[in-house]
């Protein structure tokens, strides 16, 4: 059964950083191009970092040069770094497969940005 398990999230103040990190079992990151996903209450889940199987990544505009996506082979493990954190980008963040989420979701990880 291929499980996804998101962790790290939490509370910070505006411009501190977070580490959150996706687990999986059943499914082999370092052959399947993943992704991170957020979800703010009331909008539309959005990808906002990619990592494709050749180690290729890509970001949303809105967190280009502040979050860094990651990928631990061994561990099946993908993290994604984000720095300089903002209010906007407070939301759940999921990880999942990409272009198409083929994996059911997780439970997603709480990130609150505030003062």
């Amino acid at each position: 059964q291929v499980q996804l398990v998101e962790s790290g999230g939490g509370l910070v103040q505006p411009g501190g950083s977070l580490r959150l990190s996706c687990a999986a079992s059943g499914i082999i990151f370092s052959v399947n191009h993943m992704g991170w996903y957020r979800q703010a209450p009331g909008k539309q889940r959005e990808l906002v970092a990619r990592l494709d199987s050749r180690g290729n990544t890509n970001y949303a505009g809105s967190v280009k040069g502040r979050f860094a996506i990651s990928r631990d082979n061994a561990k099946n493990t993908v993290y994604l770094q984000m720095n300089d954190l903002k209010p906007e980008d407070a939301a759940v963040y999921y990880c999942n497969t990409y272009p198409f989420a083929i994996v059911s979701w997780g439970q997603g990880t709480q990130v609150t940005v505030s003062s």
